[in-house]
């Protein structure tokens, strides 16, 4: 940050910037999830196996991940105003392009332009934070950000699958691309840059790459960034493309149908993000959560996958918990922020962030490749069975997340001990005979 001094008291403005900066948020989701509603017509318009679907949904992650690199510096160097206004800018760019291309190349090239935008949402809303609010309040903001979050989420399912419906999928995508540039209007319009943060110089010590280093050398992040990637991407990739079809061949859903019950995945992130927050903080039993948390998300999904059919009210209730459980996965940024000194702060969030983005990369177009490799009907749509074998992995990713978790606990549990043993022995040595 480039600031010395934070407010002391939040301001009805301060809310209107946290807005502003969730709408972004909003927008970014409904752009990473407008695949999984329109699956077939994508395939059927660009002549793609399940691989090519995947690999063309997966280009987001792959710009997302480069331009992660760079977001923090862009924002802290120059004006936060107007970096996001042009991130939100090549968001619309991005999907508008996509919506009238008519060759596979272009419409990677166009996904890729989308994940280049949204790599400033969350950085932005954390940066805008920051500067607006008083480091008393940064946690409630920080924890409104899965909210906005979850409602993205919702809004990219059942609500466009509706207009994708009714309109054709390139006419819903021009209609989001026309959202982003009121979004970016908007942005541009309420929101200012604080005056004091041009004047003041900071006062907080350089990251050096000594810093850094410290950083990487800790397996502790390292554990927690596998763990936050392996947790999430099961949501992600099951949510966010494979989902959809799964439930239309295995529940005989239409379109809409299965958006709504994917809907209760999200929902059960947004409630679920927050409220183990808090319960984790009011236990003072992170880690544990976070490990009884994925443990739900890893029966739910096992479920889903191998013990269908199940009826209409016990196949929401498993995708709701499902999603809840995966709320677990917040709790990495906790609880590796508690683990390093404040000044690296920024980049331990980066580096975990950045393994979330990486496995939803990997992941995406490996599923397509099992379903391909599995399917052997001439038709491009894959069967129950297809989906089985290709979405396997997802438990695997949540089983190998447990196990990350538990040795990162056994790790954080053996540094206190042996620093506890230390201060002890420091006092025997010293203390008078």
């Amino acid at each position: 940050m480039t600031l010395n001094t934070a407010p002391s008291k939040t301001t009805g403005y301060a809310w209107l910037v946290a807005a502003c900066n969730g709408l972004f948020l909003l927008y970014k989701y409904i752009l990473q999830l407008f695949p999984s509603v329109m699956t077939q017509d994508l395939m059927q318009t660009f002549h793609l196996h399940g691989a090519g679907l995947g690999n063309l949904a997966a280009t987001y992650f792959y710009s997302f991940l480069i331009m992660q690199l760079f977001s923090g510096y862009l924002l802290d160097r120059f004006s936060p105003r107007i970096i996001t206004t042009c991130a939100i800018l090549f968001c619309a760019l991005g999907v508008g392009s996509f919506a009238i291309t008519q060759t596979l190349f272009m419409a990677e090239c166009a996904r890729a332009l989308i994940g280049i935008g949204v790599a400033f949402a969350t950085v932005s809303y954390l940066k805008q934070a920051a500067i607006w609010f008083p480091p008393k309040q940064l946690a409630l903001v920080g924890g409104l950000l899965a909210s906005a979050v979850g409602l993205g989420a919702l809004i990219g399912q059942a609500p466009l699958a509706h207009l994708v419906q009714a309109w054709g999928w390139r006419q819903a995508l021009i209609g989001c691309s026309i959202l982003g540039l009121g979004i970016a209007a908007l942005y541009f319009t309420l929101v200012h840059d604080k005056p004091s943060m041009h004047h003041t110089t900071s006062t907080q010590p350089t990251i050096n790459r000594q810093a850094i280093m410290t950083v990487l050398k800790n397996r502790r992040n390292w554990l927690l960034a596998g763990y936050s990637g392996l947790a999430f991407s099961p949501l992600a990739v099951f949510g966010g493309l494979w989902g959809n079809p799964f439930l239309q061949s295995t529940y005989h859903l239409n379109t809409i149908e299965s958006a709504q019950y994917i809907t209760l995945a999200f929902l059960g992130l947004g409630i679920g993000s927050p409220v183990l927050g808090w319960l984790a903080d009011r236990l003072n039993r992170r880690m544990d959560i976070m490990i009884t948390a994925t443990i739900i998300s890893l029966i739910t999904l096992t479920l889903l996958l191998t013990s269908y059919p199940f009826n209409h009210t016990v196949l929401r209730l498993l995708l709701f918990l499902f999603g809840l459980g995966t709320g677990g996965f917040m709790l990495g940024f906790t609880v590796a922020k508690t683990l390093n000194p404040t000044m690296v702060a920024a980049t331990v969030v980066a580096m975990i962030n950045t393994g979330d983005a990486l496995f939803g990369a990997i992941t995406e177009p490996l599923v397509g490749f099992l379903l391909d490799h599995h399917h052997t009907g001439g038709s491009l749509a894959f069967s129950t069975q297809d989906f089985q074998y290709g979405l396997v992995i997802l438990p695997g990713y949540l089983i190998v997340a447990v196990a990350c978790a538990i040795w990162a606990k056994v790790y954080t549990t053996q540094n206190k001990q042996g620093h506890m043993s230390k201060k002890y022995t420091n006092r025997v040595r010293y203390a008078p005979s």
